[in-house]
């Protein structure tokens, strides 16, 4: 386990990967929820002070903009709620694996090279995603 967490702070986060990336699949879904646990483990810029699920979806400025979705108000799915776990347990996604933002962009469009001065990790689908230089965040992997 990574993070400690509770049932509700797991259903929360299964939320969140369902309002940001349903879409995507079960792996985009997984790939956004890597970037959740990314922020509550790094301890390093913009996450200094989130330490929780709650903390990490609701931060302000800076949290997910799924979690004002109509997606992230119902229950989440057993499946929902299993990928969840996987991330919780440590299953980490490439291009997810030690990235701390992602974005959509416009259909057809290239993925920007940086995002707030991080760089491209890569794409999946329709998700761009980016992580801290090396060194940056030590507690990353």
């Amino acid at each position: 386990m990574l993070i400690k967490y509770n049932t509700k702070e797991l259903e929360l986060l299964a939320r969140l990967m369902r309002a940001e990336a349903v879409g995507e699949g079960n792996l985009g879904m997984l790939m956004v929820g890597n970037v959740g646990v990314n922020r509550i483990i790094s301890d390093c810029l913009d996450f200094k002070d989130i330490h929780t699920i709650s903390d990490m979806i609701y931060q302000t400025p800076g949290g997910f903009s799924g979690k004002d979705s109509p997606l992230f108000f119902s229950s989440p799915t057993t499946k929902q709620k299993q990928l969840a776990e996987r991330v919780l347990r440590g299953e980490y996604f490439h291009p997810a694996t030690n990235s701390l933002w992602f974005y959509a962009p416009t259909q057809n469009t290239a993925c920007k090279s940086t995002l707030y001065n991080q760089n491209l990790a890569g794409r999946y689908k329709n998700h761009c995603f980016y992580e801290p230089n090396s060194g940056v965040c030590e507690k990353l992997h």
